[in-house]
C-alpha cells in the first residue's frame, strides 16, 4: 500500500513539475512582451503629457501608446537598412551576454524568423495537427523532419498558441497524424494572432489537403 502511493504521489509530482514547466514557458515570453511595452508606454506618455499639457492646457489620452506603435514602426525600417542592421547587431551582442535574456530573446527571436522566412531557413508548411487532444485539431508549422530506426519519417510540428504566437508546443508526428493544406505562413499567422477572428472559413479554398 505504501508503495501504491509512493508511486501515486511521484507521478503526481512530476506531472505537476511537467504541467508547470510548461505554463512557465508560455507565461514568461507573454509576460516579458507586455512588461516591455508596458514600461515603454508608460514611460513616453509621462515624458510626453507634460510637454502636451505645457502646450495645449490638457493631457491628450494613448500618447505613449501612440507613439509605442510608431516607435516600433520605425525599429522595423531602420533595421530594413545596413545601418540599422549593424545597431540592431550590435544590440543582440549586449543582449546575448545576459544569461537569462540570452535563452529567451534567442528563442523568440527563431520562431519570429520561421515566420517571416518560410523555407529551410523557417517553417516548411503550414499542417492541421490533432492537439490538445483527440477529436480536436489545431494549426500547426512543420519546422524540420527526421526519420527514426525503422525508416519511418518524423515530423517536428510547432503548435503556436493564441494570441501569441511566440510560445507553444512541439510535437513529433508521424505523416499520417497531420493534415497538411496550401495555407501560408502569413494566413495561418493571422488565424493565431486575431485568436480566430479571421477564420479559415474565409481562406477556405486554401485548406484542401496535399496529396
Amino acid at each position: 500500500m505504501k508503495h501504491t502511493q509512493r508511486v501515486s504521489w511521484g507521478w503526481l509530482g512530476k506531472k505537476l513539475r511537467t504541467q508547470f514547466g510548461t505554463g512557465i514557458l508560455i507565461v514568461v515570453p507573454i509576460g516579458v512582451t507586455i512588461l516591455i511595452l508596458v514600461w515603454i508606454f508608460v514611460t513616453l506618455d509621462n515624458i510626453l503629457q507634460p510637454v502636451i499639457r505645457s502646450i495645449w492646457g490638457r493631457t491628450v489620452p494613448g500618447v505613449g501608446f501612440g507613439v509605442t506603435i510608431v516607435l516600433i514602426y520605425l525599429t522595423g525600417v531602420i533595421a530594413s537598412n545596413i545601418i540599422g542592421r549593424r545597431v540592431i547587431h550590435y544590440g543582440e551582442s549586449l543582449l546575448v551576454k545576459v544569461p537569462v535574456v540570452r535563452q529567451l530573446y534567442a528563442g523568440i527571436k527563431q520562431i519570429l524568423e520561421g515566420f517571416s522566412k518560410p523555407g529551410k531557413t523557417g517553417f516548411m508548411q503550414v499542417v492541421l495537427v490533432e492537439f490538445p487532444k483527440e477529436g480536436m485539431r489545431a494549426i500547426g508549422f512543420i519546422t524540420n523532419e527526421s526519420y527514426d530506426k525503422s525508416g519511418e519519417r518524423l515530423l517536428n510540428v510547432f503548435i503556436p498558441t493564441s494570441p501569441n504566437p511566440t510560445s507553444g508546443f512541439l510535437e513529433i508526428v508521424t505523416e499520417d497524424k497531420i493534415i497538411r493544406t496550401n495555407i501560408s505562413v502569413d494566413d495561418a499567422l493571422k488565424v493565431v494572432v486575431s485568436a480566430g477572428r479571421v477564420s479559415l472559413e474565409e481562406i477556405s479554398d486554401k485548406l484542401s489537403p496535399q496529396g
